[in-house]
């Protein structure tokens, strides 16, 4: 099976696990076999907005196994980082809400709410109902030199209704107020993944996510295997033309993919299918399962690229070959 000889899954949430207030179809299932057969589950987030056991309970909620312990969250990492870098019970500035609130006080250090109290850094991440006046006092505390950290960068985050906007873009207020830009936490960044593997002690991870900028490319960063799962953000036109660090070890429908053994991909056959490059163009005969042809097809664009990524045009009869 594809989970053999990895001891640890790190798993995102949004959009793998669940969306929104529903889970994945199939996620419960795929995760409790896992788990039964040894393996151990941690939840990496880069939400910021809830603490480790709010997560947890939303998870047995739908079914998922997870304690609070289970839960890697990028106010975590974010708190760590930060706390590195002043002196314990140091003021800091929390533009977010009881998650990253509660990960601050956990390191040590007193969260505030106002540049008044003088706070040695400022540190930022999503939540709902987010004020003008918090990032007021944030860009006020930057301005006069507190140390600017965000906990992660994610332009958008998906839900039920969709993709919302994201930390990565309520940043930009204090950025562009400032023009100071922040030292982000969450993933790509390598604090969250230390943050993980201090946490769980993993010895050999798989990383599982749905983002290719931010779980995958992490996962690049770091220097472990991934898995890429088309229930999130990521789509197969994402996939066909990332680049280099960008691109997953494995790659699934869903979650079930992490109980079955995985295919051999080479030279651009995977299953029914065989992909070829000629003239600039991606080509895709053959049949079989729909994952199969666009591994097949991953192969060859990915062989073609490079270091570098193919263009759209280039894999528009594919994407039309596997629907």
């Amino acid at each position: 099976m594809l989970i053999d000889g990895y001891d640890t899954l790190l798993l995102d949430l949004d959009g793998v696990v669940y969306l929104g207030r529903h889970a994945v179809p199939g996620a419960r299932q795929a995760l409790e076999e896992a788990q039964g057969k040894g393996i151990r589950l941690a939840y990496v987030t880069n939400n910021a907005s809830r603490t480790p056991a709010a997560i947890a309970a939303h998870l047995r909620d739908l079914g998922v196994p997870a304690t609070a312990a289970d839960v890697v969250t990028s106010a975590q990492a974010a708190a760590r980082l930060v706390a590195e870098r002043v002196a314990p019970g140091a003021a800091v500035l929390v533009v977010g809400g009881s998650g990253l609130r509660m990960a601050v006080r956990d390191r040590g250090l007193r969260p505030v709410s106002t540049a008044t109290e003088s706070p040695v850094a400022v540190v930022q991440g999503i939540a709902p109902g987010l004020s003008y006046g918090l990032l007021s006092e944030g860009a006020l505390a930057v301005r006069q030199g507190a140390l600017f950290v965000a906990s992660n960068g994610d332009s958008t985050m998906p839900t039920g209704r969709g993709e919302l906007p994201g930390n990565g873009a309520m940043v930009r207020v204090i950025a562009a107020a400032t023009g100071v830009e922040p030292v982000y936490a969450g993933k790509p960044d390598p604090p969250l993944h230390r943050e993980s593997m201090i946490r769980t002690g993993a010895r050999r991870p798989l990383v599982v996510g749905d983002r290719l900028d931010t779980d995958i490319e992490g996962a690049s960063n770091a220097g472990v295997e991934s898995l890429l799962v088309l229930t999130g953000v990521a789509t197969p036109l994402d996939v066909l033309t990332a680049a280099s660090r960008h691109r997953p070890t494995y790659l699934a429908e869903d979650l079930g993919a992490l109980l079955q053994p995985y295919p051999e991909v080479r030279e651009g056959a995977c299953g029914g299918w065989r992909a070829t490059w000629r003239d600039g163009v991606l080509r895709l005969e053959g049949e079989g399962a729909r994952i199969d042809g666009l591994r097949a097809a991953c192969d060859a664009a990915w062989t073609a690229a490079g270091e570098g990524q193919v263009e759209e045009d280039a894999v528009k009869e594919v994407l039309e070959r596997i629907g």
